[in-house]
This record gives C-alpha cells, sequence and structure tokens, in this order.
C-alpha cells in the first residue's frame, strides 16, 4: 500500500511516473517550482493539518493548482502536500544555503537598511552578486558570512542539531522559528550530507544499523520511541525536540528515557546508527 504522505496522487491528479493508482485520475508531469516564502505550512488536505513545512528556495513538482492551494512533492525527502499557490514560483537556480541558525534579508546593501525577511538555516537562495560584506540575491542582500555553497555540507550533525538549543517547539515545524523532533534530526542530517526522511517512523525504517547493546551510546547515534526520535550528544546526554521543555534541550539519556517512559510513551523502541 503507497504511503499517501510520499504518493503524488490526489482525488483529481496523479503523477505521471505512477501506475498503481487509480486509471481514472489524470495523470501530469510536476512542474519545477520553489518557495518564496521564509517558511510556508505543508498541509495533509487543502484544509488541512500541517504535516511539515517548508523553507525559503526548497524546490518542489507542482501537480495542480486548484483553488489556491498547490499540490506539490518536495524534492528534498519527496514529502506530498497542499501550500498556498501565492507561496510558490517557477524554479531558478540556487548558488547557496542559509548555514546561521536564522539571518536577515535586507533591502540594500547595508545592514541599516530595512530587513525584508528573516530566513531560516537550510533556506537555498541564489547569489547573483557581491557588495561589501554581503551576498545580493534577486530579492534583496545577505550576510555572506550566513553563507555557504551548495553542495558544501557540514560534519556534525550533532552541531546543527546544537544551533537550534531554545527553538520552540512546533508539531511539524522544520525552521528556526518552531521545529519538532524528526524536523530536527532531517535538518541536521540534510545539512550533514545524509539524506533524511521528513516523519520519525520514515526515519527509524530508512536511517543507519540498529545497536543491539544496551547503553552503548555514540556521538550522533538516533533513539526512538513511537513518535519521537532524539540524537545522541554525549555517552550520557542528548538533544532533541520535545513537548514537555516545548524547546529544543539537551537532557541526560536515562532522565529522557524515564520521564518519556512514565508520561505514558513507553520505552526505547529503536536505537540506530549511521
Amino acid at each position: 500500500m503507497n504511503d499517501p504522505r510520499l504518493t503524488p496522487a490526489n482525488n483529481r491528479v496523479a503523477a505521471a511516473h505512477l501506475s498503481d493508482v487509480a486509471p481514472s485520475l489524470s495523470r501530469v508531469t510536476g512542474t519545477p517550482c520553489q518557495v518564496v516564502r521564509p517558511v510556508v505550512d505543508l498541509l495533509r488536505a487543502p484544509d488541512g493539518a500541517r504535516d511539515r513545512q517548508l523553507l525559503w528556495g526548497e524546490r518542489v513538482d507542482l501537480y495542480e493548482d486548484h483553488a489556491g492551494m498547490s499540490f506539490v512533492r518536495a524534492h528534498k525527502d519527496g514529502y506530498v502536500g497542499y501550500v498556498d499557490s501565492a507561496a510558490l514560483r517557477p524554479s531558478e537556480p540556487v548558488t547557496h544555503w542559509v548555514s546561521a541558525p536564522a539571518c536577515h534579508l535586507y533591502q540594500d546593501a547595508n545592514i541599516k537598511s530595512p530587513d525584508r525577511h528573516m530566513l531560516s538555516f537550510g533556506s537555498l537562495v541564489n547569489v547573483v552578486g557581491e557588495a561589501d560584506r554581503l551576498a545580493e540575491t534577486p530579492f534583496g542582500f545577505i550576510p555572506r558570512v550566513h553563507l555557504r555553497p551548495i553542495g558544501e555540507t557540514m560534519d556534525d550533525p550533532v552541531k546543527v542539531a546544537e544551533l537550534f538549543l531554545g527553538t520552540p517547539y512546533l508539531w511539524g515545524g522544520n525552521s528556526r522559528s518552531g521545529i519538532d523532533c524528526s524536523g530536527l534530526v532531517q535538518t541536521a542530517l540534510l545539512a550533514s550530507g545524509h539524506e533524511c526522511p521528513g516523519d520519525t517512523d520514515m526515519q527509524q525504517s530508512a536511517l543507519g544499523r540498529d545497536v543491539t547493546q544496551e547503553g552503548d551510546y555514540q556521538r550522533g547515534d538516533l533513539l526512538y520511541w513511537k513518535g519521537h526520535v532524539a540524537m545522541v550528544v554525549h555517552t550520557d546526554s542528548l538533544i532533541h525536540a520535545n513537548g514537555t521543555h516545548m524547546a529544543v534541550v539537551h537532557e541526560p539519556i536515562r532522565a529522557a528515557i524515564d520521564r518519556i517512559d512514565g508520561q505514558g510513551q513507553g520505552p526505547v523502541i529503536a536505537h540506530k546508527r549511521l
């Protein structure tokens, strides 16, 4: 059975490459587009709940624009859903990505000029020129120190996750303004050159190998509970976005295991090492 989160088909259209969905659906080829808002919710249905989020410059394939909502598939992980059509434009080149926790997009080549947007870690931009310490994009200017070229990755997923310490917890969130447990892991791994799905159950199935020795914790290991994931920082501590602290925090591993079990969410169900 196809996972609807990864299957670009709704009750009207289906991606042209799909052969195992209802033949009555119109087959369409996705049109490459990109996000032109700092953060946009990727919804389960046009009027439904947020499943994930997309950031400025991220690429999608657009399969349908209907009643102001676009049915899309995200390039970074294949996640399918609906976004506000006004948040998309035809896809253009991107040259750099935001490697600071967040940065401002300024109106002019001057950090005292009005800021147009705040862009989160992982946002994608097209640098077309330079002005002093600022990179020029078609939408404004960004401090060069906050950018890395496309293809240049970071070397430690834990360090990436720690950039988000204190970020508010947000179900389905993927940005510095709000993030959830699987969003934090995905952001850290993608920035470090690892492919990573968007949701916890997908990550548990797709990532790493099982660690069977109890207490054998290494930096970067992933611990899974039902509906939750955390990343090991040291042999006795982890980092995660969680609804108890309502933020991204460090927590002792043993304390987290006991607390989560005591809240009725059960024990660790998987321990993975990349």
